[in-house]
């Protein structure tokens, strides 16, 4: 479980504050450098050229691809939340992809932050706060009637929204923990099977044959599924942060 630790970079060992150590992580390192390649990434398909060139159309793909699902998920009333959605589900795909690299960069060991629970819990928050803000700001207090579902019995009154109230609750910890675990669990595969195949090798040429083998085929198989998990988990994310939003902008 190594690849998932926390540590201090450059031989930091942070500062204490109110009793907690803030340091510069490996953590924090990965996530600026997803931050500043997403930025350029962004930016050099912004060129808004009459006949675009493969970047510029990479961009424009990805940023049709945000707009379609808000239009189709929460409306016209969607297109202003292409900016966030397109932001938190590019910066989990690049984030995804990151950590799946085989060799270091610059000497630095890929880190796949979104395999810890604290990241995909804070972005999850970030986007369940922005459902809250927008439903009370758009409906006030009516904004409670989303617990209580339209042609609910009146017998039932008393139950369905506790029912829709919890399910509510729940949101932002199901959104964080699925992200979380198939990120967490396609990497302790990995290093598991990676694990046979250097044991197999180092026992022989048996071992290496009838386990190593398989295990490295094995390996390349799943890191292809792992590319491809990358990228639906970001989407995902994006699509159910959309879905919540449409609860706050189209309530009935």
């Amino acid at each position: 479980m190594k690849q998932f630790a926390i540590e201090p970079m450059f031989g930091s060992g942070g500062w204490e504050v109110a009793g907690y150590n803030i340091a510069f992580t490996n953590s924090a390192l990965w996530m600026l450098i997803t931050t500043v390649l997403l930025w350029a990434f962004v930016a050099g398909g912004m060129k808004r050229q009459l006949v675009p060139g493969r970047w510029q159309m990479a961009v424009e793909t990805f940023t049709g691809f945000i707009d379609d699902m808000l239009e189709a998920n929460v409306g016209k009333e969607g297109r202003k939340y292409v900016p966030y959605i397109f932001s938190l589900f590019m910066f989990i795909l690049f984030a995804n992809l990151l950590g799946l690299l085989p060799i270091g960069v610059l000497g630095l060991h890929p880190f796949t932050f979104t395999s810890h629970f604290t990241v995909t819990g804070v972005l999850a928050i970030l986007s369940f706060s922005i459902v809250l803000i927008v439903g009370f700001w758009k409906h006030g207090l009516h904004f409670f009637s989303l617990f209580v579902p339209h042609g609910t019995p009146w017998w039932l009154i008393w139950l369905i929204p506790v029912i829709e109230l919890i399910s509510f609750m729940v949101r932002p910890f199901s959104l964080a923990l699925r992200l979380f675990v198939a990120m967490m669990a396609g990497h302790v595969l990995l290093k598991v099977l990676a694990s046979f195949v250097i044991g197999s090798v180092n026992a022989g040429a048996v071992y290496g044959g009838f386990i190593g083998v398989p295990s490295l085929v094995l390996m390349v198989a799943i890191s292809a599924l792992e590319i491809l998990v990358a990228g639906i988990q970001a989407y995902v994310f994006a699509l159910l942060t959309s879905l919540y939003i449409n609860d706050a902008e189209n309530l009935h």
